[in-house]
């Protein structure tokens, strides 16, 4: 040992030991401390996707880290400009906003550098308000900057007040750094995760309103195949109820009407258990659910409609079950005329705004068959009176004839003494009267809505004959002379009274035709094959070239006073009742029209068409 010097004790040296392995040990914690954080982090990294979850995880650990007080994370808000931030107080978590460059979380999200204090009342960046905002007193703080992976600043996280010692150290700020990289990622995370769940329901959102659009769809197509099938109300009625109470999956439906003609209200019933049967009854203003919502033009939505004073047994009591849930909605066009009701939604639910949403889509359509049918009923009365008064037309133009041939028998028979010309005449009246009849028939037929042919073997001569007399004295006072060329060895099968009037029209309208200027009318009939060909010509100006191609529509006439253009129409008709065919030629030197009746085909005696109303009716 030298001279001067100092010998360390023993007991020295080993107090200096223990502080040594005192200081590596609690360093040793210290790291564990922060390897155990950053084992945890890492770990909620990988499990939890709830930000806020994990930001308190990551703030709790800091706050116990490095041994603060208080941990605080500021997020910015790139839109306006502001750091938002989340503070740690005991349990809770509350935020407060700061402008970037404001204050010494504003400055580090500006220069994206970290600030250590060790008095932040000290330096002139510290803006002390918060403070007085909140009781609270700064000391020491450290504050760095969150980045994410591509570097940029994405917000703050600042602590305060160093519980041990006086300041924050650079160890500390290794700390912080390294924790707040995992924040940022975490937030990353989350920012990515929650882009990809508002997207992923944006898509769910968009699916469920296409799949709710076709639903609807395919209800409307639905309702519109069964409203086409439809014959009567009560079956749109039926199809609109079923399908919007299958739809909305109610145990019933309803349907109020006003009757367009008296406003009398009917109220339709359908029942998902009795699904065939609908009924239909008569309620009075006011009288349950439904009439209120039509008198009101208010939506009606009840939990339990029974306990509701608006709730009336003998209405909405008719239902198989008991009524709780219910949706009544007005029907208006240009006002209202009815109401649509929806009862007991399946499972025991409320009726929802989708239930609403198909209720106004049915509701639409049903407004719109319903006005068609009306309009339809409407314009088949129209048609029916537009019938009736052809038939009427037709009866009055074929009564020209009879009505003639009697006048001129009455007038032969005042000048007769001879007793046989006397009765040859009132043979004659008594035959235009028996034709009078059978048109007579036929109108009660029409009534009846059947239409009747009597087909019957004829002999040519003795009808030929008649119908000779009668031509002729049609055209007696005119300057035309009548010509018939008939096979008299010739029988065929018609209808006598119905081929007689078609002669009859065809010999009037010629001799019509000819006029005062005179002429030859010229008939004619003779088997061709096996059909009865019966020809009408005339010497007259012929038929003008303007209504060649319509001369057998009804109401066409070529302008001849007193004409109804009904002639043509009913020679046709009769033609083609008997399976025939007319044909026409004109030309300036007269014109003629030739009637092919077959003799091979079986006609029936009776042709009933009940229920039909023909466009050119058959008399």
């Amino acid at each position: 040992m030298k001279v001067g010097q100092e010998v360390e004790s023993p007991r020295d040296s080993a107090r200096e030991e223990r502080d040594e392995v005192a200081e590596l040990r609690a360093a040793l914690a210290r790291e564990e401390r922060i390897s155990s954080a950053l084992r945890e982090v890492g770990n909620a990294l990988g499990t939890t996707l709830d930000l806020d979850d994990l930001l308190e995880l990551i703030l709790g650990r800091l706050t116990d880290l490095l041994e603060a007080d208080r941990c605080t994370l500021y997020l910015l808000d790139q839109a306006k400009g502001e750091l938002v931030s989340r503070i740690v107080i005991g349990e809770q978590v509350r935020s407060i906003r700061v402008r970037v460059g404001h204050g010494i979380a504003g400055t580090v999200a500006k220069t994206g550098k970290a600030i250590r204090l060790r008095d932040a009342y000290t330096d002139p960046r510290f803006e002390p308000e918060w403070d007085l905002f909140t009781g609270y007193r700064t000391r020491s703080m450290l504050a760095a900057p969150l980045k994410n992976h591509m570097g940029r600043t994405i917000g703050v996280i600042q602590v305060l007040n160093k519980t041990v010692g006086e300041e924050f150290t650079a160890e500390d700020e290794a700390i912080l750094s390294a924790l707040s990289t995992q924040a940022a990622v975490a937030i990353d995370n989350s920012r990515l995760f929650l882009s990809l769940i508002q997207k992923n329901h944006q898509l769910l959102s968009t699916k469920e309103k296409l799949e709710r659009r076709v639903a609807d769809l395919q209800l409307l197509n639905d309702l519109e195949r069964a409203m086409a099938r439809a014959e009567s109300l009560d079956d749109v009625t039926r199809a609109a109820l079923s399908a919007l109470a299958r739809a909305c999956q109610a145990q019933g439906a309803t349907l109020l009407l006003a009757e367009e003609d008296t406003g009398d209200l009917v109220q339709f019933v359908y029942d998902a258990d009795r699904p065939e049967a609908l009924d239909r009854f008569g309620v009075k203003a006011g009288e349950g659910l439904s009439a209120h919502a039509m008198s009101t033009g208010e939506t009606i939505e009840l939990a339990d409609a029974q306990v509701d004073a608006r709730y009336h047994a003998r209405i909405e009591g008719r239902f198989s079950f008991p009524v709780h849930s219910c949706l009544v909605m007005p029907l208006s066009n240009e006002q209202v005329f009815g109401a649509l009701g929806l009862y007991s939604k399946r499972g025991g639910r409320p009726f929802e705004e989708e239930d609403r949403s198909l209720m106004g889509l049915v509701g639409a359509n049903l407004s719109t068959a319903v006005r068609l049918y009306r309009a339809s009923v409407q314009r088949e009365r129209g048609q029916r009176m537009t019938t009736i008064g052809r038939l009427l037309s037709q009866v009055i133009h074929d009564f020209k004839t009879p009505m003639t041939v009697i006048s001129g028998h009455v007038q032969m028979m005042t000048s007769a003494d001879d007793p046989a010309v006397r009765a040859e005449h009132a043979a004659g009246v008594l035959k235009q009267l028996e034709m009078l009849t059978a048109m007579q028939r036929e109108v009660l037929d029409f009534a009846r809505g059947e239409r009747r042919i009597f087909v019957r073997r004829v002999y040519l001569n003795r009808f030929f004959d008649d119908m000779k007399k009668q031509i002729e004295q049609y055209a007696e006072g005119h300057p035309i002379t009548v010509q018939f060329d008939i096979d008299t060895k010739v029988t065929a099968r018609f209808d006598e009274f119905r081929i007689a009037r078609a002669v009859q029209n065809l010999g009037r309208n010629a001799i019509e035709a000819m006029g005062e200027k005179g002429g030859k009318l010229h008939v004619y009939a003779r088997m061709d094959g096996d059909d009865l060909l019966i020809g009408v010509s005339d010497t007259g100006p012929g038929i003008p070239e303007e209504i060649q191609g319509r001369v057998f529509q009804s109401f066409v006439t070529a302008g001849k006073q007193g004409g109804t253009g009904l002639g043509l129409a009913i020679v046709k008709k009769i033609v083609q009742e008997h399976k025939g065919s007319i044909v026409v030629r004109s030309s300036t030197e007269g014109a003629t029209f030739e009637l092919r009746l077959p003799q091979g085909v079986q006609i029936q005696s009776v042709l009933p068409e009940r229920g039909v109303l023909a466009d050119e009716p058959s008399i």
